[in-house]
């Protein structure tokens, strides 16, 4: 059954009708011809996605059985390592916008992602939204316009995540802290002397237990340089995962995970350690909290490689590279931009000659 799983995975569907490839149209569970319009449901796994038991493979014991091989493609200029999950025609690195050498592609292993959030709004409208946010740009070079205009320098790119499932266990020894307030008189700023009301705080020792499902810890699994994709859109609502299949990738670009499975369990615990600490806090109570020591228990540890969707525009000015991102799933956009040094001086100059047409004419 597995077999038969990671061969559905490797196939890229052609058109029935001209033969063309099939590829996935955003917001649907179809893919479909650009040439002649032929369209094919993706038919969705009737059990959902499929949580992994995490130490068979952190002792690297059962990931073959949910491993298969990829065809990748390293960007020498960036080191951004991707898939396309098309026939490769002329092809440049969604980070950077450097060709991509095809005879440089070479198969990798990699573990069979177990879902995916498919796009939800297509690259004609990442576009407008790019265009958008350029026109509002204060000073952007106008060869940075001229981009904006041209769709080849937007694509779309589902990046690797790594996220885990598990119950959590806490002891706890702490302090609640309760608020109570005094009245004293002191000499303020004027040397006056004044009522000030003064909060303090009552310590009274606190121990317990805490317990629960922690569901979803989302941690980066591909090492974005400079903090590729930003904060602010980096936001997905993992409610639309839907279990893998490589349909949804036909048509855009897949970056491989380069962050280990281990180093993102690692990263998880660090967060389960602030979620147990938050959660002693809360059964501690009060009006503050000290949590002086923990021993936290991880159990049922499970996991999923999953791929979230992102548009992404590269350009270069002044031998500078600048990259801007569009959530695929609510569009949301963010990046660097440039300014026009030759915009920014002549503006100071019409400002500076308005300034001496006013004072001239003041003078008068």
């Amino acid at each position: 059954m597995e077999e038969q799983k990671i061969k559905k995975s490797e196939l890229k569907k052609a058109c029935t009708n001209c033969g063309a490839e099939l590829k996935y149209k955003p917001g649907t569970t179809s893919i479909s011809c650009e040439y002649c319009g032929h369209q094919e449901t993706i038919e969705l796994g009737e059990n959902g996605f499929e949580e992994l038991e995490l130490q068979p493979f952190l002792q690297e014991m059962g990931s073959q059985k949910h491993s298969e091989e990829i065809s990748m493609l390293h960007c020498k200029n960036c080191g951004a390592d991707q898939h396309v999950e098309e026939n490769y025609k002329s092809l440049h690195c969604v980070y950077c916008g450097q060709p991509l050498v095809i005879e440089d592609a070479y198969k990798e292993n990699w573990i069979l992602p177990g879902a995916v959030l498919p796009f939800q709004i297509d690259k004609k409208q990442s576009f407008i939204i790019f265009k958008n946010w350029v026109k509002r740009l204060w000073f952007a070079p106008n060869n940075l316009k001229k981009a904006s205009l041209d769709p080849q320098f937007t694509k779309g790119l589902y990046l690797p995540y790594w996220t885990f499932d598990a119950q959590l266990y806490a002891s706890y020894t702490g302090q609640r802290g309760e608020y109570y307030y005094e009245t004293k008189r002191v000499r303020n700023a004027n040397g006056k002397m004044v009522t000030q009301r003064v909060r303090k705080t009552r310590w009274y020792p606190a121990a317990g237990e805490v317990s629960g499902f922690v569901d979803d810890t989302l941690i980066k699994a591909s090492q974005q340089k400079a903090g590729r994709i930003p904060s602010k859109i980096a936001f997905w609502d993992l409610k639309k995962l839907q279990p893998f299949d490589s349909g949804f990738l036909s048509g855009f670009v897949t970056e491989k995970y380069t962050i280990p499975l281990k180093d993102g369990h690692l990263h998880s615990k660090e967060v389960a350690k602030d979620i147990a600490d938050s959660w002693c806090r809360r059964d501690i109570g009060g009006d503050t909290q000290r949590v002086l020591s923990m021993d936290m228990k991880l159990s049922e540890e499970t996991f999923k490689h999953i791929l979230l969707p992102v548009y992404v525009s590269a350009y270069r000015y002044n031998g500078k590279e600048y990259n801007f991102f569009i959530n695929g799933e609510n569009g949301q956009i963010s990046g660097t931009r440039p300014y026009s040094f030759w915009k920014i001086f002549f503006t100071v100059l019409a400002v500076l000659a308005i300034i001496g047409v006013i004072v001239f004419l003041s003078k008068k």
